[in-house]
């Protein structure tokens, strides 16, 4: 039984903390120390002040929260079972860290029902937080009237020192500043640990003077232990300031309860130990067996599954009421929330004969993105700081600003990781929008955190990136990737495409689109130089990965594959290799991804295994293609860093030319 001097809340809260202990305790593995520290902010804010329903983790209104603090993650799977989500049972808590378990060992928005975004490299939730709080806020702009507000959420934040101490915070929160985003407000667990011991070892600066700079309303609970009430009023005030994003900075004692370890580097990433366990049980008179919950605790905070009827059902009669008045905007929503695409939206993609003049497949991006915009008002992007190289800029409308977030231009600028991260918020705030970022190729660099955690979180993003090899040309080998595409086709359910002309370029952009609302991302690579219209390119064959463009009479004793601007060098090889009496066929390669996922028919049908004399060529490194062209085969590739020189010079000095091809070629052939 409770001991009498315990209050419900205090019940409540140490219900969250010794969920924590025993969980970590019983796995052996884990941080406890968090949880305990922040368990108290966590509880006022599930319990008073979030709108959520436990029994519809996806209903649509619902406030946004995100444990930016990922390895802290008991604290989140204790709020879930406390406040009756279904996916986060007792025996779903016993099960931390374990096998295919609903509580990984961080938060993970794939495998539990009410984790709203992927955390664990420290920054990344509260940049997808930011892109959280702009989706709300597009939303809300493009779709509620004076008289109904069918978008109105919050989207709260709990982060650590970690988070703060690495460079994504700062870029998404100078951002989330500068757009005045209101309806984001992020609690700062202040508990002075970090892995190495005290935070002052390598972090001394003022975090709250930081926040003010970016334009944050910035408050200071200074005893986040025990002082609920001015939690509560930190709170209340955050709500009230509409033109700005708040920090509520937290001090906490990490570990608060344990006798020995609170307040040290020991108790962040470790389990307490069954000794250390019974004092600190001791220590907070806290008398019940692991994994077991005093009833009042689980009755008062399981109140959550009522309140959250209640929220879903006037959140309902709202939208019936909106739909009643709105019908043509109320079925734009219910498409958007629904995730599909409308009948033949694919129709305006432009396709192209060879008689269209070239351009760079970077100008056929700014095609597609501006056709595409005008069937489907659910793309959302931009650039970071390099709109007009990038091309993404949406015609003829306006800036997403302060004031204007019904617009769909977005300028990131020079903040490739946040913009990644941002993106990530955006597509998992499950509305249906489609954003996209862009940047130069080389820069994924920057980003690449984010682009590998939108492929492990199922995430969305279209990533759109430009100036695609050594053909950037004057700048230099800085901005010149070389092993930039193998790392990324390195990342697992990451779809990378590489088009070669118009045509590709709007089969590009139809599987991207389609990724999207399949939640699945994918990356597209431009060029900068332009790239002549061929024949024998098409959407539909960009959707099978690689496919036939030219072919041979009868079987081929050469097999040229080529992906981007390089392909066009494979068909002119082919044309004069095929007047000298050979039979060559010239594959389209633009997606090894897609292509791999065909059946083996299919393959074989591209690529037959008999057909071993084969070229690649491709300007980028040789890595991977060794297992399309075989041991008798050779790439036509760059494995050195480039130079700083006009594009076609770079490319013909690298060997990227009809000359090289057809000298490769007839190596192979012997």
């Amino acid at each position: 039984m409770a001991v009498a001097t315990q209050s419900l809340e205090e019940l409540c809260i140490n219900s969250i903390r010794f969920l924590a202990i025993d969980a970590v305790e019983k796995a052996k593995s884990g941080h406890p120390g968090l949880p305990m520290g922040a368990a108290p902010m966590a509880f006022v804010l599930w319990d008073r002040f979030m709108r959520y329903n436990p029994k519809n983790p996806k209903w649509f209104n619902r406030d946004r929260f995100v444990l930016s603090a990922g390895h802290g993650s008991m604290l989140l799977y204790a709020l879930l079972h406390l406040t009756g989500f279904d996916s986060v049972s007792i025996e779903d808590i016993k099960q931390f860290r374990q096998w295919e378990s609903k509580t990984p060992g961080h938060p993970e928005n794939f495998m539990t029902e009410g984790v709203e975004v992927t955390t664990g490299p420290l920054g990344q939730g509260i940049a997808n937080a930011v892109g959280l709080a702009m989706a709300e806020a597009h939303l809300a702009a493009k779709f509620n009237k004076p008289d109904a507000k069918i978008v109105d959420h919050y989207t709260y934040v709990i982060l650590g020192d970690g988070c703060n101490m690495e460079g994504i915070s700062g870029e998404a929160c100078s951002f989330a500043g500068h757009l005045g985003l209101g309806k984001l407000i992020a609690l700062y667990d202040d508990n002075h640990i970090s892995i190495d011991g005290s935070t002052d070892v390598a972090f001394t600066e003022d975090v709250s003077k930081r926040f003010e700079a970016y334009g944050w309303h910035v408050l200071h609970v200074k005893d986040g232990n025990k002082d609920l009430a001015a939690i509560e009023k930190a709170i209340a005030e955050a709500k009230s300031v509409t033109d700005k994003p708040t920090m509520i900075k937290v001090t906490t004692t990490i570990g608060y309860g344990s006798p020995n370890k609170q307040n040290t580097a020991g108790i962040h990433g470790a389990a307490l130990g069954g000794d250390e366990v019974t004092l600190t049980r001791n220590n907070l008179e806290w008398t019940y067996e692991p994994f077991v919950l005093p009833e009042d605790a689980k009755n008062h905070m399981g109140k959550a599954v009522e309140r959250g009827a209640n929220y879903e059902a006037e959140w309902k009669k709202t939208f019936g009421d909106y739909k009643a008045k709105y019908a043509e905007e109320a079925a734009l929503f219910e498409r958007f929330i629904s995730g599909k695409l409308p009948d033949g939206w694919d129709k305006v993609l432009p396709t192209y004969t060879p008689e269209d003049k070239g351009l760079p497949t970077r100008k056929h991006s700014e095609n597609c993105l501006n056709k595409i915009a005008k069937v489907l008002p659910e793309l959302i992007g931009g650039s970071a700081d390099l709109t007009h190289s990038n091309l993404t800029e949406i015609k003829g409308t306006g800036d997403f600003q302060k004031g204007q977030y019904q617009n769909p231009n977005i300028h990131f600028g020079v903040r490739e990781h946040a913009m990644g991260a941002i993106c990530n918020g955006i597509a998992l705030h499950q509305s249906g929008l489609i954003p996209y970022g862009a940047t130069f190729l080389i820069f994924t660099d920057y980003m690449r955190a984010a682009i590998r955690l939108s492929a492990l979180s199922q995430a969305g993003s279209i990533w759109v990136m430009t100036h695609d090899s050594i053909g950037q040309g004057e700048d230099g080998p800085t901005h010149q990737p070389i092993e930039t595409l193998a790392s990324l086709r390195a990342i697992p359910s990451l779809t990378v495409i590489r088009p070669a002309d118009g045509n590709e370029c709007s089969g590009a952009y139809k599987v991207a689109i389609e990724n999207s609302k399949e939640n699945a991302p994918t990356l597209l690579a431009f060029t900068r130089q332009n790239v002549p219209n061929l024949a024998g390119t098409s959407i539909e064959g960009v959707t099978k990965g690689a496919y036939t463009v030219v072919d041979s009479q009868g079987t081929p004793e050469l097999i040229l594959i080529g992906t981007g601007s390089e392909l066009s060098l494979c068909v002119t090889a082919a044309e004069k290799l095929t007047s000298e009496g050979k039979k060559v066929r010239v594959v389209s390669m633009p997606s090894w991804e897609l292509f791999e996922a065909q059946d083996a028919a299919y393959k074989e049908s591209v690529l037959p295994k008999s057909v071993t004399k084969r070229v690649s060529v491709e300007a980028a490194a040789s890595f991977g293609w060794h297992k399309y062209v075989g041991m008798e085969g050779d790439c036509v590739c760059i494995d050195r860093f480039g130079a700083s020189a006009p594009g076609n010079v770079c490319l013909e000095k690298f060997g990227f030319s009809v000359e090289n091809v057809l000298a490769t070629a007839k190596k192979v052939l012997g």
